[in-house]
């Protein structure tokens, strides 16, 4: 396992040359985009965040895509992070951001490996929670994607976003 996180081409390199869509590149680049952005705006409020982790983080979030587009896409992704020897920290974001996080409980119902799923480092945070905000390529109010996930009956799923919402804009708010 390298410890080197590899440049933005590279990964964008490595979506290609894994067959991701231009579809799942763009939205990945979204991703990565908004998460730089809301990583600026918390160093900005003395939380310490590692920018490259963020958007290499964000960029290969939905690597597994290539692969399928089921929630297992983590799992998958997560794999093709480990034979291509990528840094522990992007692997985990890959692995975490799905629901913004995936109980254990959840994990053993698909019948994914025993591992821990739910984002813990404030770089898995902002990554789950920029693709939240991201729907293909665009923008959205973080209501329309709970609102989802409650029609989709995921309400578990739609109460744990609310709670990454909150933290994340309890942090922007914090008065230095």
């Amino acid at each position: 396992m390298s410890n080197k996180l590899p440049s933005r081409e590279q990964a964008i390199e490595i979506l290609r040359k894994n067959h991701c869509s231009t579809r799942v590149i763009n939205h990945c680049q979204a991703v990565a985009a908004l998460a730089v952005e809301l990583a600026k705006q918390l160093e900005t409020k003395n939380c310490k965040v590692d920018l490259e982790l963020v958007e290499i983080g964000a960029l290969l979030h939905d690597l597994g895509r290539s692969k399928t587009h089921t929630v297992d896409h983590a799992i998958v992704g997560a794999k093709i992070a480990e034979s291509l020897e990528l840094p522990q920290p992007v692997i985990s974001i890959i692995k975490r951001h799905v629901g913004a996080g995936i109980t254990a409980q959840e994990a053993q119902w698909l019948g994914w490996p025993k591992d821990v799923y739910v984002p813990a480092t404030l770089e898995e945070k902002i990554v789950s929670y920029a693709d939240k905000l991201i729907d293909g390529s665009r923008k959205v109010p973080i209501d329309l994607t709970i609102k989802q996930l409650q029609m989709d009956q995921k309400s578990d799923a739609a109460e744990r976003v609310r709670k990454l919402h909150e933290e994340i804009t309890s942090l922007l708010r914090c008065e230095l």
